[in-house]
């Protein structure tokens, strides 16, 4: 595996293992249609949560910045995709995004962005 699917995966687990310490129910990772892929698709009470994560080594790698309008029409196609997949068509649901930034390889920051199209990341 490269250094760069291992950092990715090793991101994908931190956040789903902290979104489940929340209280926030991982149902799946890394969902594909041939729209792309949700890295985590949650359950937060009664809301459907579609969960970017965003894992990298440097401060200077993006982590942290606005969602742009090409990424946001992506999510909400991808949202819609597993709506429908699941029969899930009327259930209110929000993007949420985990930034991790790697300290040392046993240490993370975590930032944990709820309803991320609603806020500045």
């Amino acid at each position: 595996m490269t250094d760069k699917k291992s950092l990715k995966l090793r991101g994908e687990d931190a956040a789903a293992a902290y979104l489940e310490r929340v209280g926030i129910c991982v149902v799946e990772r890394n969902w594909r249609c041939s729209a792309g892929t949700i890295d985590i698709i949650a359950w937060d009470a009664d809301t459907l949560v579609v969960v970017d994560v965003k894992t990298s080594r440097s401060s200077g790698k993006g982590v942290s910045q606005v969602v742009s309008a090409a990424k946001s029409r992506q999510i909400k196609r991808l949202a819609q995709a597993y709506l429908q997949y699941a029969d899930l068509e009327e259930t209110g649901w929000r993007y949420d995004r985990v930034d991790l930034l790697v300290i040392s390889d046993d240490r993370a920051l975590l930032r944990h962005h709820r309803d991320a199209f609603n806020s500045i990341i």
